[in-house]
């Protein structure tokens, strides 16, 4: 047994204010009165914000840790809608991810960062956009707060941790040169950005976008995944990889 904690931590289950041993590995609880262990589920909950319906996400584990994915709350009341849930659910939001840095995936940065002190995460080659999300903003008529630094690179091959759960970090570029999908094999779902859409997919006319560097993301990191793969997108409802496989039009040749 005292190897086996080797490979375990011991961390306060937020709901049961009990002390368990969770392997971040491979994401299981172990339940030491019954010797068994119990997979922990990632639960995503989907918010649509800013003119631009774009869909944020805030996902959590039964540790009551979470992470807030490309928050583009806006508005006082979307921002109250966030925070509602999270105490409702009595959460504790650990990190701030964008799957890309454009400017409607991030309107909502500056304000929970300083609410909960949580790093941001992306990936590096959108690290530029940050300077010009002001000016973006504006030409869409936002009133846009600096958003803050990059605190984490997301990389491709480097596990991506919060409570007892893990993703594996895809990197899609195309859309722009930084996307990155969230991928969870266990609970199986990627949460995609704006790269893939249900039956449509990214735009490629923005800086650092990439007509044909986006369809071989797609082909090469996206579809290689199980057909009941349920894709979370960046806007529009939700879809699967099969779906996407079978019927999106840029997909089919």
């Amino acid at each position: 047994m005292g190897a086996l904690f080797l490979f375990l931590f011991l961390k306060e289950n937020q709901s049961s204010g009990c002390r368990e041993w969770f392997d971040p590995g491979t994401g299981f609880i172990l339940d030491t009165s019954q010797g068994l262990k119990f997979h922990v589920m990632i639960k995503v909950q989907k918010f649509v914000f800013n003119p631009f319906q774009e869909n944020s996400f805030l996902l959590y584990d039964e540790t009551g840790d979470c992470i807030l994915v490309d928050m583009g709350s806006y508005t006082v009341e979307e921002k109250k809608e966030v925070l509602y849930f999270i105490d409702n659910n009595r959460l504790n939001p650990v990190k701030i991810v964008n799957t890309h840095c454009h400017v409607d995936h991030l309107l909502g940065n500056s304000f929970f960062k300083n609410k909960f002190k949580a790093q941001v995460a992306a990936h590096a080659a959108d690290e530029f956009m940050l300077a010009s999300s002001v000016e973006h903003g504006s030409i869409f008529g936002f009133e846009v707060e600096a958003p803050p630094e990059i605190d984490e690179y997301l990389e491709e091959g480097k596990p991506f941790f919060f409570g007892s759960s893990t993703l594996e970090i895809l990197h899609v570029p195309g859309h722009s040169p930084g996307s990155t999908a969230l991928y969870s094999m266990k609970d199986n779902f990627v949460i995609s950005g704006d790269v893939l859409f249900s039956g449509s997919i990214g735009r490629t006319d923005l800086p650092g976008g990439d007509y044909d560097t986006l369809i071989r993301s797609i082909r090469e990191k996206l579809m290689v995944l199980p057909p009941d793969t349920v894709v979370y997108c960046g806007h529009g409802p939700e879809t699967t990889i099969g779906e996407e496989s079978r019927t999106n039009p840029f997909l089919s040749s």
